[in-house]
């Protein structure tokens, strides 16, 4: 299966290209999950000085749970202290000062890439960092952070003395699409059992009944509709710095990883699908038998 990007394509492109050959720019776009971005040069006359910013949904509760300590540690003093109008983040990026090219600029034109990355990261990194202070402490459990970054669909992330869990409520507005989700994400359960992946999260899949880290909570959609899926990571998922940021990375995308799949799959069955029928009328076209002509004469 193909794995998506944690960048933004489009930011990452662009920024390049500007990079070797400078010239104003006003574009906007819009990235998994409604983020919406804008990268523009503020003023013509200096093609050098470019601006992105970045929409979510979900900016306040982030604020919460400590995105602006992050960003400021990833783009120091290119973050702006107050973000452009109908933004919630703005970074600004002088071509001048960027590194030459080579591997040190395609680096830093790509963490400019990873800003939505690097936002959604804040609940995580707060849950791993929650879970080391429960495990010193011997016991107790966290706060549930919940994150509604899309509409009707929320990812909660909650730190215990040994496990971090992680809960996704996905929707499937289509028979077809519930079908095919479950089973994707019946395959994500069964796969832990192979003994090459023992170490992987572990993973659990509901519909309708939420979790028990959840079910407390008011106004959960119980429609046929809604799936959860269950992450629970463990230490070992997050002991080190590049391997729990290789975690965020991947669990962020998840949701658009298994809803991307079940489109790719929906697309595949119907290529197959016009293929066979279109097999089928060139047999009916072959077993269509020719009307006798007759040569009809006049009596004379």
């Amino acid at each position: 299966m193909i794995l998506l990007e944690p960048h933004n394509h489009i930011i990452q492109t662009t920024l390049a290209e500007k990079a070797s050959q400078p010239s104003a720019l006003d574009v906007q776009f819009v990235d998994f999950d409604g983020v919406r971005f804008r990268l523009t040069t503020p003023d013509r006359k200096v093609p050098t000085a470019l601006v992105l910013s970045m929409s979510i949904r979900c900016w306040d509760e982030l604020v919460r749970y400590g995105v602006n300590d992050i960003l400021k540690r990833e783009y120091g003093a290119a973050l702006r202290a107050e973000p452009e109008f109908g933004y919630n983040v703005t970074l600004d990026v002088n071509l001048e000062q960027i590194p030459p090219e080579g591997d040190e600029r395609d680096a830093y034109i790509k963490s400019l890439a990873l800003l939505k990355r690097n936002a959604l990261a804040a609940p995580f990194e707060l849950g791993f960092q929650t879970q080391k202070q429960l495990e010193a402490a011997g016991s107790g459990q966290g706060e549930l952070m919940a994150l509604h970054y899309r509409d009707e669909e929320v990812i909660y992330v909650q730190a215990s003395s040994d496990r971090v869990t992680v809960i996704f409520s996905t929707m499937f507005r289509e028979e077809t699409d519930r079908v095919f989700g479950k089973v994707f994400l019946q395959e994500f359960v069964d796969a832990r059992r192979l003994p090459t992946i023992q170490s992987a999260p572990q993973v659990l899949y509901t519909t309708r009944e939420p979790p028990l880290e959840i079910r407390h909570l008011q106004g959960l959609n119980d429609s046929e509709d809604v799936g959860y899926v269950t992450f629970v990571l463990f230490p070992r998922h997050f002991a080190k710095a590049d391997v729990a940021n290789s975690t965020i990375t991947h669990i962020q995308l998840f949701r658009d990883y298994l809803h991307y799949h079940i489109k790719c799959s929906k697309a595949y069955m119907h290529s197959r699908m016009r293929y066979r029928v279109s097999e089928f009328q060139k047999v009916l076209n072959r077993a269509k038998t020719e009307a006798a002509v007759v040569d009809r004469k006049t009596v004379s």
